[in-house]
This record gives C-alpha cells, structure tokens and sequence, in this order.
C-alpha cells in the first residue's frame, strides 16, 4: 500500500520512467515532467494511442485493471491523476474484495 509522501513522490517518478521507457522517448529526462502537465496533448505530445500504450504498461507494472471509464474519468490526465489512481487501484487490488465500480471490467 503506498500511503507517505514519499511514497507518492517515489510512484510518480516511477511513473514518469515507465511513460519514458514505454513510449521510447529517449530524448526526454523523465525528471522533467511536470506532475500537473497534461499527458494527452500537452506538452509531451502524447496521443491517444500512447495513453492506451501508457495504460497497458500500468496494468502490467502495478497489476490493476484500467477500464475505459477510468480514461475518460481522467486518471491519465496527468502524472499526478495517475499516481492518485493507481494507489486507489492497487489498494483496491491487495483488499481484494468487491470495489466501488459497477462494471464487471
């Protein structure tokens, strides 16, 4: 479970290396991603196909499901979003009983 700002602070920057070793965008120091910038057409260029890229890369790492509800509810909206969502998600992972979602994803 993350829970201290650390561990926050540490689930962003691992998500900003998995978005840069993903996407290859080896020209790009992760580092310099801002947490609040927008991850589809913002500043790092991404189109939708690097965000279900981007999407398919979190389920793999953090083992949780991502639907297409939680895309358009804007967990990739930014690195932040994204860390937020997947703490949830991985909570809700390790408790392992029924979560709040409606869908059978």
């Amino acid at each position: 479970m993350i829970s201290t700002t650390m561990d926050v602070m540490q689930l962003r920057q691992d998500l900003k290396d998995l978005l840069v070793k993903r996407l290859r965008m080896r020209e790009l120091d992760p580092v310099s991603i801002n947490d609040d910038d927008p991850l589809l057409k913002g500043p790092l260029g991404l189109d939708s196909i690097d965000v279900l890229e981007l999407a398919l890369a979190v389920e793999q790492a953090y083992g949780i499901q991502i639907s297409d509800e939680h895309l358009e509810q804007g967990a990739f909206y930014s690195i932040a979003a994204l860390a937020e969502f997947v703490q949830t998600g991985t909570v809700r992972a390790e408790g392992r009983g029924p979560g709040p979602d409606h869908g059978s994803g």
